[in-house]
């Protein structure tokens, strides 16, 4: 039976409890559940962002750090925001930081500050995906870049077909027996949230954003979604 998604009105307070409960065992189960390979799509997302020493990154719904620790070894200054403690405390016992606990529809960040936002596998969690995308335009400089590294569905029917028995059939019993049942039946049924591909692109660019591209990773299975910041700096 499918998990009932939260009401609207519950949406934030829902996610933020669910990952503050998950954060101690999300690194490892994480690892785990996408065999490792989501190290090699963030370091993908994280040369879309063209980030040169030096420059300064904003993560945003940071989790537990893993864009920042890769900015860090890159020269980058980066800073994370979440709306989840828990991920935070995760976040700052691997050395990653600065850290902000903050909402990203409105982020405690000065405009026009940052090079580069980053966003990881986050889009379905926010009560709405537009305002993020605004808020974003407004802490980024023009010319600089956002990427959104999210789950996608398989365009193959084979492969579909795979991801499917995967992410929605192994992925939450692997969940339930490892971590929590129903953080882990949240993360497939929360799909529902991402709009189709070429509705996302048009809020993307309606936000303010050019040269959009998506790459697909993962035979399909993951996407990278990378833009400009339009207007004169």
């Amino acid at each position: 039976m499918a998990l009932a998604l939260p009401r609207p009105e519950e949406k934030a307070g829902a996610v933020r409890s669910m990952f503050d409960r998950i954060a101690p065992d999300y690194d490892r189960l994480n690892g785990f559940l996408t065999l490792r390979l989501d190290r090699r799509w963030r370091r993908v997302a994280m040369d879309a962002a063209r980030l040169r020493p030096g420059d300064r990154l904003v993560d945003v719904a940071c989790g537990t750090g893993d864009f920042l620790e890769l900015a860090s070894r890159r020269g980058v200054r980066a800073v994370g925001i979440d709306f989840s403690g828990g991920m935070l405390e995760a976040a700052r016992r691997r050395g990653t930081g600065p850290l902000v606990r903050g909402d990203a529809l409105s982020m405690p960040i000065a405009s026009g500050c940052a090079d580069a936002i980053t966003c990881g596998f986050a889009l379905r969690n926010f009560t709405s995906i537009p305002p993020m995308l605004r808020e974003s335009a407004r802490v980024l400089r023009p010319g600089g870049r956002l990427v959104l590294l999210e789950v996608a569905t398989p365009e193959n029917a084979l492969l579909r077909f795979g991801h499917s028995i995967w992410f929605r059939r192994v992925v939450p019993l692997l969940g339930a027996l490892l971590a929590d049942r129903d953080a882990y039946r949240y993360l497939p049924e929360s799909t529902v949230y991402l709009p189709e591909t070429d509705i996302l692109l048009g809020q993307v660019r309606e936000a303010g954003f050019g040269e959009v591209e998506r790459r697909v990773l993962g035979l399909g299975a993951v996407q990278v979604i990378s833009a400009t910041r339009e207007g004169v700096g």
